[in-house]
């Protein structure tokens, strides 16, 4: 079977269960919604940075994505329905090359419009302290971010692939982004620089400290998401359905 009607009958899979669509509704009104009640913070703070500022929403917005990259691949294990997936398409690396394509494309398009929406709300409550920002350092927050979201979202379609479950992948990525950082920041040093999170969220800083920038930052995440993407293909093809 050729790539294009695979990939078709995957994003209809997307668009048919109401449950996907409203996960990436969630990226967006948590991001935005997040990001608008920081611009009313205050900005005194010696070390108040605008953009991350701006674009901090993108932490509980990144749940969402991840959620969405862990459903849309963990709906096929529901029920069987994998088997029938690769009776269709017998290919497993192109029905999982399609998979990630529909978890890749929405999560971009749905992350660049809501890190625009929420820098936009975030710089109405910002007013005058969100003056220093460049137009090439908005742009680059609003790009980088997007992009964040959709690796972000790969990463857990990877490990969905490889556990072959969404609540297993959910329960060890959310508490590990959400916690392993602060809990071996001090002991581990410049290490937790490298986690998929904190690689990835430097480029919604104006400026930053340590060894990544902002693009090498997304380099990083880039890895983890590659590394779990090719887990999970190793499982899918390595495993019965």
């Amino acid at each position: 079977m050729h790539f294009a009607p695979v990939l078709r009958s995957e994003a209809l899979k997307v668009l048919t269960l109401r449950s996907l669509c409203g996960t990436l509704l969630a990226v967006f009104a948590c991001t935005t919604a997040f990001s608008a009640l920081a611009g009313v913070s205050d900005t005194s703070d010696p070390d108040f940075d605008p953009l991350f500022m701006a674009l901090s929403g993108v932490m509980p917005g990144q749940i969402a994505a991840i959620a969405f990259g862990a459903m849309v691949v963990s709906a096929e294990y529901q029920g069987n329905g994998i088997r029938l997936s690769l009776a269709a398409v017998p290919q497993r690396g192109r029905w999982f090359a399609a998979k990630l394509v529909v978890v890749a494309a929405p999560a971009l398009v749905v992350g660049l419009l809501t890190s625009f929406a929420a820098l936009v709300a975030a710089r109405a409550g910002l007013g005058a302290a969100a003056d220093g920002l460049t137009v090439g350092e908005q742009v680059r927050g609003v790009v980088g971010c997007g992009i964040y979201f959709m690796l972000m979202a790969l990463l857990a379609a990877g490990l969905t692939a490889l556990f072959r479950s969404g609540v297993a992948t959910l329960s060890t990525l959310i508490p590990f982004i959400l916690i392993i950082a602060f809990v071996i920041g001090d002991a581990a040093g410049g290490a937790t620089e490298f986690l998929p999170d904190q690689a990835g969220q430097v480029v919604i800083h104006q400026t930053h400290d340590g060894i990544l920038g902002p693009w090498t930052g997304l380099a990083v995440t880039a890895a983890w998401a590659g590394a779990a993407v090719a887990a999970g293909a190793w499982r899918l093809r390595g495993r019965d359905a």
